[in-house]
């Protein structure tokens, strides 16, 4: 599994993943509203003069995965962290190692970047998410719900 960073030409491929993630969350139950995002905005805000956000595939002979993430900078640190908005993996790709190859690139870009941590959120109901984080040794910090808060700082230890 390969990992690469979305160009502009990858508008309408960002979008059709954002729209299966947004699928797979209304299955269990965790997003109930209506898409706002479109190819306009994604172009407008992720390959603008300031790129709000950042995406990388996963791919083999296509891409089956994606994650969507941005930097957050603490005052306090003096240092910049990653929020991880989105990492979503194709169903027949699962287990496969595609999340752990875009987890892993996040690692290295958090690295790079003297990044305290890496931070998202996840659903309780996403069970089978839950335990790949926790496998890669991501924890729970807080817990809201069904809202479960993640850091991890691989790194620690290295």
């Amino acid at each position: 599994m390969k990992v690469r960073s979305a160009t502009v030409n990858d508008v309408s491929l960002i979008l059709s993943f954002i729209q299966k993630k947004s699928e797979f969350d209304r299955s269990i139950g965790a997003f109930s509203g209506v898409l706002q995002v479109s190819e306009d905005k994604i172009r407008k805000t992720l390959f603008g003069i300031i790129p709000f956000s950042y995406v990388l595939f996963a791919f083999s002979a296509h891409e089956v995965g994606f994650s969507l993430y941005g930097f957050r900078y603490s005052s306090f640190a003096g240092q910049p962290n990653i929020w991880l908005d989105d990492l979503y993996v194709d169903d027949e790709m699962r287990s496969q190692g595609a999340g752990a190859a875009l987890m892993a690139q996040l690692v290295q870009i958090a690295q790079e970047n003297d990044c305290t941590h890496l931070a998202w959120n996840a659903d309780a109901r996403n069970t089978r998410g839950l335990r790949f984080y926790d496998r890669l040794g991501a924890k729970v910090t807080e817990q809201h719900g069904n809202r479960c808060f993640l850091r991890w700082v691989p790194w620690a230890d290295i």
